[in-house]
């Protein structure tokens, strides 16, 4: 089915297919940090976070949020709708963590009355800085009726998610969405949600995430095992 790559990322190989309105993503075993400065093969990660994603993204879709999730094809492989990117990594927020708690000097672990949602620019030549409405606007990447709905969109999606981690006793930390624009000039959900792109604590803080990888806590694929098994016992 799929054709000729069109992109290549720190995660995924991007290749188009005979419908042009269709790509198959194909995940790789690799793990980066600090904009792909630190870089390693772990066997079987690519496996593990693609059987993730579909999953949850067969769930937002049956709860009504539009993906670029069509169906997993294989252990590696995901068809998706073809979309524009829009350049922001959106970022919600649940409890300091990471970034936030080192740009504002917190400790992590408070509980934040209410989900933070963050814009970051999406460009790996400037290491993705973090921007306001007012930086988005003026880049021409979105207006404000589009910044409305990616944050309001966000929030949705976060209120599912934290339900359904909570079900299998995670806590969801913080996470980065990304979104891009259809054939028909509709926003939809993009890319991939995995222990990649989001942070997950268990009930005894023990992190189920790719913090494992950057602080080099254990072994990064018996935690996201032990996330996918979780995660099918969902109902």
């Amino acid at each position: 089915m799929k054709r000729q790559l069109i992109y290549t990322g720190k995660a995924k190989d991007i290749y188009d297919t005979e419908d042009e309105d269709l790509i198959v993503s194909v995940y790789k075993d690799q793990a980066t940090m600090l904009n792909g400065a630190r870089k390693e093969t772990i066997e079987g990660k690519g496996v593990l976070n693609n059987q993730i994603s579909s999953l949850i993204f067969q769930k937002l879709n049956a709860a009504g949020i539009a993906t670029h999730f069509v169906k997993q094809l294989s252990e590696i492989e995901q068809l998706n709708r073809k979309v524009t990117i829009i350049p922001l990594e959106v970022v919600l927020r649940n409890v300091t963590a990471g970034s936030f708690s080192k740009r504002f000097g917190v400790e992590e672990g408070i509980r934040l009355e209410q989900p933070i949602v963050e814009f970051y620019y999406k460009n790996d030549d400037l290491d993705d800085p973090f921007i306001n409405d007012e930086h988005v606007k003026f880049l021409k990447i979105a207006d404000d009726e589009q910044i409305t709905f990616l944050k309001a969109e966000t929030r949705r999606i976060n209120e599912l998610l934290k339900n359904w981690f909570s079900q299998i006793d995670l806590q969801l930390i913080d996470f980065k969405l990304e979104f891009g624009f259809d054939k028909d000039g509709k926003i939809i959900l993009a890319d991939e949600f995995s222990p990649d792109n989001c942070r997950l604590w268990d009930d005894e803080g023990n992190h189920m995430d790719k913090d494992v990888f950057r602080r080099d806590l254990g072994d990064l694929i018996s935690i996201y095992e032990l996330v996918l098994e979780k995660l099918k016992d969902l109902e």
